[in-house]
């Protein structure tokens, strides 16, 4: 029974052993795409190479045998960008996308796609939910947001975008209606106090996510009413007054305090508070100067994606800190700055800043979108019944809903590609190749094929074979271009009679999956 070091800890395994399972024994975690137990290893990936003392090449883990007095590292900055380099190889030809392009344009980052499905399923509450939660005010910007998602939206070239802002309005406005809102669950009281100048979305932001987070709020405006620019006359003909009022009072409800019609000292709120947000719109020279904040040129000078100034504890977001006036990027900011002065209130480290990881497949000839929407409902935009200004009814919402493309991978949250893409800093831009043509085959009842996001694992290859299906998989093709398909051409529902579902559970990337409304999806 051979004992090898790995990253310094001791471990003795059964002769035979893989050095990847001498790193499980040990608890080390080395990432693999390729690998999974009980099937041979086909060190395709080369995801979990790792350096051993006398070796001239790193080595596949999954694949090299440990030997007695081995000595392995697991976590050397030479292996990372190893890991990093193979990682980059096998995203420069995916052909996907991570995001639909939708929540990647929205400022708020919602997910759109999710709140898509679940209007198309009936699940309205769920939707408003998800809309709430990155906007805030989500019946209000239903009515004044000038939507880029829409502007982005892959269905546009093909007939007309979704109507995503007049859906996300019809979740809220429904939510609103309900005998009992539901107020989201507040975590347990942190003891920390937060001054808010400013009632305007970006304050209202800010002070949502911080009473979610458990701190005690207090919102300082020297006007009679909350709101800031949704307040303007010019949004009066397509605002509703009381729609706004009513979300609002949801700030309130979660536990906000306000004062209102009164100008404060920031001075005495900062010494008075654990942290002060300002969120005031234009923030003057005489305010910076009472703060102690630098002014550049666009205003107070702070961190453009944290909203942190150089004073400890002071944080600025919306238009004091980038000028405009669209109201969903004041939200945006309002969020940005409730992580940042909850990661300082709590002593940790700043958070990171930037979107989401994120492969995109970009823009699409025209019988490439044609493929994409093949089996998607069909027909131009859902006109209400009743008028833009009385909005959706459930049916007509899910009518619209259900037009949408789904342009987002389905296998986001289990992507293994994505999550080491993440862990190990790898651009999907690095080594891009010549795109591959985008094909989907969603003949199977069970399961859908994307062959742009294989990566030639072979996993499902040899679960097939393992059960021994008639037909199977295999690989075809040469060189760049090799695919997994059913032999002979046949059909993907020839070739996985039986293993559907456990080829779709072992795939790391999203190239095989379940189909939505299989059972147990």
């Amino acid at each position: 029974m051979p004992t090898i070091t790995i990253d310094g800890k001791p471990v003795t395994v059964d002769d035979g052993a893989t050095i990847l399972q001498a790193a499980r024994a040990a608890g080390v975690h080395i990432p693999t795409l390729c690998h999974r137990d009980g099937l041979p290893p086909s060190t395709s990936c080369l995801v979990c190479v790792v350096q051993v003392d006398g070796a001239e090449r790193m080595l596949p883990a999954c694949a090299t045998a440990a030997r007695d007095g081995m000595a392995v590292a697991s976590e050397t900055e030479e292996v990372h960008a190893a890991r990093r380099m193979a990682l980059e190889l096998l995203l420069g030809d995916h052909l996907g996308d991570c995001l639909g392009p939708c929540q990647v344009a929205c400022p708020a980052g919602m997910n759109i796609p999710l709140m898509l499905r679940q209007i198309a399923a009936g699940a309205v509450h769920d939707a408003a939910g998800v809309a709430r939660t990155s906007l805030v005010l989500p019946a209000t910007l239903g009515r004044i947001c000038p939507a880029p998602c829409e502007k982005v939206c892959r269905r546009a070239p093909l007939d007309e975008a979704l109507a995503i802002r007049t859906l996300h309005r019809h979740a809220a406005d429904s939510d609103l209606a309900a005998d009992s809102y539901e107020l989201p669950e507040r975590a347990p009281a942190t003891g920390k106090r937060v001054a808010i100048v400013g009632a305007g979305p970006a304050g209202l932001a800010t002070a949502w996510h911080l009473l979610i987070l458990g701190h005690e709020v207090t919102l300082y405006d020297d006007h009679d009413q909350a709101g800031g620019m949704l307040r303007h006359p010019e949004l009066a003909a397509s605002l509703h007054a009381d729609i706004l009022d009513e979300e609002i009072s949801l700030v309130t409800r979660l536990g906000a305090r306000m004062v209102l019609g009164e100008r404060v000292g920031v001075a005495d709120l900062r010494a008075e508070n654990d942290a002060l947000i300002v969120a005031c719109g234009k923030v003057d020279g005489a305010t910076a100067e009472a703060l102690g904040l630098p002014m550049g040129s666009r205003g107070p000078a702070a961190d453009r994606a944290t909203g942190a100034t150089d004073q400890p504890g002071v944080f600025v977001c919306g238009a004091a800190l980038s000028p405009g006036r669209m109201a969903v990027r004041a939200v945006a900011s309002g969020t940005r700055a409730a992580t940042s002065a909850d990661a300082f209130m709590r002593g940790d480290a700043p958070p990171a800043s930037g979107r989401e990881f994120n492969v995109s497949m970009g823009r699409q000839p025209e019988d490439e979108l044609r493929a994409f929407a093949e089996g998607a409902a069909t027909g131009p935009r859902v006109v209400a019944a009743g008028g833009a200004h009385a909005g959706y009814t459930d049916a007509e919402a899910a009518a619209e809903a259900a037009r949408c493309l789904h342009c987002d991978c389905r296998a986001l949250d289990d992507c293994r590609l994505r999550r080491y893409a993440m862990e190990y800093g790898a651009s999907p831009t690095h080594h891009k190749c010549g795109q591959r043509k985008f094909e989907r085959d969603a003949s199977h009842p069970l399961v859908i094929y994307e062959s742009g996001k294989c990566i030639d694992c072979g996993l499902c290859i040899e679960i097939a074979s393992g059960a021994a299906e008639e037909l199977g998989l295999t690989f075809v093709g040469r060189g760049f271009n090799v695919r997994m398909a059913v032999p002979l051409g046949e059909a993907l529902s020839d070739g996985l009679r039986q293993v559907a579902r456990e080829c779709a559970e072992a795939c790391p990337t999203g190239a095989l999956v379940l189909r939505e409304d299989a059972p147990g999806a």
